[in-house]
């Protein structure tokens, strides 16, 4: 019998997950059990994902750097993936504003449901911690992002992955290096990279044979413990416009890649599947990467030079899809809470939104830091940020999960770019967990 394909399965653990999640809101001891009994095991392998990524940007990129031989090629890579990248981030900005001043959905919200939302959400500890994140940010200079790129122990950064951009420079800087003393003497060095790297992969082929029952548990954790119902409800047309956003921009992905790219966008949608429903489950980049670079790789054929650069990076300074969603709950904020905002006020966000996204956090909840400081740009009260963030903190966590999965989408889709434009496409070659199993019985 034919083997049902990965993101069948992981779809089938989805569905799974949610319907057992709302039985289990009918029972009064539902909740519990499944935080103490389920989640766990969404948890682990989050944990897991995260184990081992910052290993595999350490390994493949340095084999991609080493294997170029030619120093000014990666330059062109570099600067394609930068500019490419800030390119598609300005169109997701530009999509969120346009569809959110057309349906104008902060008119709908009542003041009653503004009062229930900021009783509810106020003082929650998630909304408390991202404005305290955020001043931070916001009191650091204008270079600080340059900065906190450089690593002062490089140990440190390998051991944190909320430092991937530190650990990414320093992989940079040795893999310069290594071509630069000569492929005789960075010969051992490059071996045990390539070796790292075989078995990093193979991690992930094991990693995911736990995929399905892994989003069960995580999307069971999300239901049995979302908010009130009516409140949700409440947010709907808001809700309804970040989604369609975003829909917009995974058909924008599926026209770059059908045109420029010359590959077939339901295939390209086929193959990153997997990736796209982790990212749904985990609403993490970072925790996706290591799968995310094994389907662009073996899946669809971008080679290793490429997507070795371009998702590391992708996954810290590319978020379309939440820099979408700040243009959209900036301007529904305003206009819920009858903030007057000018045309300069919206180009300021979508300078200020372009910035955020550089250096935020792969990671849940990172976007709300984010919007914060766009809030901050366009001199919104102080004194109502927090009710701003209580306005959409009822759906974040949803939001997060479907603007992750665009996050994804457009980093292998820009890796597609890159190597269409420097001629690194090669042909797909799928590696199984089990494929050199006979060997070891």
């Amino acid at each position: 019998m034919r083997k049902l394909e990965l993101h069948w399965q992981i779809l089938i653990g989805m569905v799974g997950g949610i319907l057992f999640g709302f039985g289990m809101t009918y029972v009064d001891w539902g909740r519990d059990f499944v935080q103490d009994w389920i989640n766990p095991l969404g948890t682990i392998f989050v944990k897991l994902l995260k184990l081992i990524a910052i290993p595999l940007i350490l390994a493949s990129l340095v084999k991609g750097i080493s294997d170029l031989k030619d120093i000014s090629k990666f330059r062109n890579i570099g600067l394609r993936t930068i500019v490419i990248y800030i390119c598609t981030t300005v169109i997701a900005i530009t999509i969120g504003l346009l569809l959110v001043n057309a349906i104008k959905p902060g008119s709908g919200i009542s003041e009653d449901t503004i009062a229930r939302l900021t009783e509810t959400y106020s003082q929650d500890r998630g909304v408390t911690d991202k404005l305290e994140e955020a001043s931070k940010q916001i009191e650091s200079g204008p270079l600080q992002f340059l900065e906190d790129m450089v690593p002062d122990n490089a140990f440190a950064a390998l051991g944190d992955n909320s430092l991937m951009l530190q650990v990414i420079f320093f992989t940079i800087f040795l893999g310069i290096s290594m071509l630069l003393i000569g492929e005789e003497k960075s010969k051992p060095l490059k071996d045990f990279f390539d070796a790292l790297n075989e078995v990093v992969l193979k991690m992930v082929d094991l990693i995911m044979l736990t995929a399905p029952v892994a989003v069960f548990a995580l999307l069971a954790n999300v239901v049995v413990s979302s908010g009130d119902p009516d409140l949700l409800l409440a947010l709907l047309k808001y809700s309804g416009v970040v989604i369609l956003g975003l829909v917009l921009m995974i058909a924008f992905y599926s026209l770059v890649v059908g045109t420029f790219s010359r590959y077939n966008p339901l295939t390209f949608l086929s193959k990153m599947a997997p990736a796209q429903l982790l990212a749904f489950s985990t609403s993490s980049s970072a925790a996706t990467l290591p799968v995310t670079m094994e389907r662009v790789e073996e899946h669809i054929g971008v080679d290793k030079q490429i997507s070795s650069f371009v998702l590391p990076v992708g996954a810290t300074i590319n978020m379309d899809g939440t820099s979408l969603y700040q243009a959209v709950a900036a301007v529904f904020i305003a206009e819920a809470l009858k903030f007057d905002l000018t045309f300069a006020d919206q180009l300021t966000i979508v300078l200020t939104a372009l910035l955020a996204s550089i250096g935020s956090a792969a990671v849940p909840g990172a976007g709300m830091v984010m919007l914060v400081i766009v809030l901050e740009s366009i001199g919104f009260p102080p004194d109502k940020l927090a009710i701003g963030l209580a306005l959409i903190f009822a759906v974040d966590r949803p939001l997060d999960m479907l603007r992750t999965v665009v996050n994804v989408t457009g980093d292998a889709t820009v890796a597609m770019m890159v190597a269409k434009s420097t001629g690194s496409v090669i042909k797909p070659k799928v590696k199984n967990w089990d494929d050199n199993l006979e060997e070891v019985k």
